[in-house]
């Protein structure tokens, strides 16, 4: 079977044998789809990658490291596969890379194999022995006489479940028709087996440490129950024929063990609490767990088929001490196993996180190559950028008028700074206050249209005076042509006028339209003259009006309503 037994002085535990593979030749076609797709200069630039995945596939193939060395080649190795799956597509198509076929065995079934033109074979294969590896390295460890080795073999199991849960959720789904080691069944199974074996490391060091025999029952009961879920995942139709009977035999006798360990350990608490009838009751369920275990033991090591007597006459010791002590003291029904609660139990353990161990966001390996697929999501980011841009420019300049008619209604912030004394005016607006003080302010008003007043009279005499001489000359030569007849050959006095006449009745009409405008300033001069009385204050701030705080305060809350209104207007500009 693909799995080796180690005992310990008292307990015995799985390791995963790696998938065996053959020889892949890597260097040759992915340097031709380089040439081809990019460059013949980009191939030569990228010799070195090329060189350094050709050595990581050829020292992958060979066995021979320590379980160490292997744990580090084949994560730096999944990290590479992670950045050429980008970047060299593998497949029968006659554009990709189609001169690679991986080739894979089963690591429980060595005669099958699954070949395939994909390098999620390649990861899921790679995947598998990561867990396997680490699985190596936990039951290489002393848990016997170094307290270090316990944390080592515990830690490392997680780190093997947590690399079967990774194969199961990320790349089993993505490969097809290939052995049942690598699909998402068989990877399920194992990451609870090695979870089972990481919690047992902890009922070893509970055990070691003398700890309560409540707290030793659920770790214990935590123990059996992750080894009854991988019992239960090996029994599904995919799973058992694919495994020896020798391993279904340990996974369904570890179970049985560490439920009749936790029903004595959980007896040993209830005996404390002088619960006497669940004690009997417990200590028989696990009698009877350890009976049907022994039913079918075939192929199971010797180490652990001894652990079997030793429990059970623990559970009979205390059983029948208990027993004794019901029938002469305490008198209580015991019931029956069917109506007992469930054991309770405690995890400490969980599958380890892989994806920081696996991220390959920094690997250095033929960046220089841009995948096309990356190409194209780059060039849908940007369109889909430029598109919230445009969206949230429209909605701030909606909400930037809303906000505006907003606090003109509520005539804000000219409120605030009224409020505090601090309002000023613009600028532009200043100035021109400045420029009517200086030229004497209201009281200027009137010089300035009692002068417009004395020039339109002027420009109205003008006009009279010019009106006159045009009607004189247009006498005089009505008369001239009478008196003379045919001997006056002047031109018409209209004909000779008619240029002096048109610009007489613009100037007219100009003057007219300008003794409108002044009347109409007139009377707006007049109509404000109390509110532009405000013009004669200096400085001009000083009129402007400001809000009086009110005489009393109902819940002395308004400095915090001033002050949080200031600081929403801050944020809005």
């Amino acid at each position: 079977m693909a799995a080796s037994l180690t005992s310990t002085a008292s307990n015995v535990m799985l390791s995963i044998n790696e998938k065996k593979t053959v020889s892949v030749e890597i260097y040759r076609p992915f340097r031709f789809y380089i040439a081809s797709h990019y460059s013949e200069r980009e191939a030569q630039n990228l010799e070195d990658d090329l060189e350094t995945v050709k050595k990581l596939r050829s020292d992958l193939e060979r066995s021979s490291d320590s379980p160490d060395v292997r744990r580090d080649l084949l994560l730096t190795y999944y990290k590479a596969l992670i950045v050429m799956e980008t970047r060299f597509p593998i497949s029968a198509d006659k554009d990709h890379i189609n001169a690679v076929n991986f080739t894979w065995y089963d690591a429980f079934k060595p005669k099958n194999k699954a070949s395939q033109q994909s390098i999620q074979l390649e990861k899921a294969a790679v995947l598998f022995n990561l867990g396997a590896v680490y699985s190596q390295i936990a039951v290489s460890a002393d848990r016997s006489s170094s307290p270090n080795g316990l944390k080592v073999a515990c830690n490392s199991f997680m780190a093997a479940a947590g690399a079967f849960a990774f194969l199961r959720d990320n790349v089993s789904m993505k490969v097809q028709s290939t052995t049942v080691d690598v699909s998402s069944e068989c990877a399920g199974m194992l990451e609870r087996l090695m979870l089972a074996q990481a919690q047992e490391c902890f009922f070893e060091k509970v055990i070691s440490e003398g700890r309560t025999p409540g707290l030793c029952a659920k770790v214990s009961r935590q123990v059996g129950l992750y080894y009854e879920e991988a019992l239960t995942a090996l029994s599904v139709a995919s799973l058992n024929q694919n495994f020896d009977r020798n391993w279904i035999s340990h996974v369904q006798l570890k179970a049985s063990l560490y439920y009749a360990e936790a029903c004595y350990r959980y007896g040993m608490e209830l005996h404390e609490k002088e619960e006497i009838a669940e004690e009997i009751a417990r200590l028989k369920s696990g009698i009877s767990a350890l009976i049907d275990a022994k039913k079918s033991t075939k192929g199971v090591s010797a180490q652990l088929l001894d652990a079997i007597p030793k429990l059970e006459a623990n559970l009979n010791r205390n059983l029948e001490r208990a027993v004794k002590e019901n029938d002469r003291v305490y008198l209580m029904r015991v019931p029956a196993a069917s109506t007992l609660p469930p054991l309770p139990s405690y995890s400490l353990v969980k599958p380890m996180s892989m994806s920081e161990v696996l991220d390959a966001s920094k690997e250095k390996m033929f960046t220089s190559l841009v995948p096309d697929n990356s190409a194209k999501a780059l060039s849908r980011y940007t369109e889909m950028v430029d598109d919230i841009i445009r969206t949230q420019a429209e909605k701030l300049q909606q909400g930037s008028e809303i906000t505006r008619v907003k606090l003109k209604e509520m005539d804000l912030p000219d409120s605030i700074l009224a409020l505090e004394g601090n309002i000023s005016l613009p600028m532009d607006l200043k100035e021109d206050v400045e420029a009517v003080q200086i030229s004497g302010g209201p009281s200027g008003f009137e010089a300035e249209l009692q002068q417009l007043k004395d020039l339109r009279r002027v420009n109205q005499e003008l006009l009279i005076q010019t009106e006159e001489l045009l009607e004189k000359e247009a006498r005089e030569d009505a008369q001239f042509r009478s008196q003379f007849g045919t001997r006056w050959t002047r031109p018409q006095s209209s004909t000779l006028t008619k240029n002096l006449q048109d610009r007489f009745n613009r100037f007219a009409a100009n003057l007219k339209q300008a003794a409108d405008s002044d009347a109409r300033i007139e009377r707006a001069v007049k109509d404000h003259s109390a509110l532009m009385a405000i013009l004669d204050y200096r400085p001009i701030e000083s009129a402007l009006p400001t809000l009086a705080r009110p005489i009393m305060s109902l819940d002395a809350n308004e400095d915090a309503v001033v002050g949080s209104l200031k600081q929403s207007l801050v944020i809005l500009s």
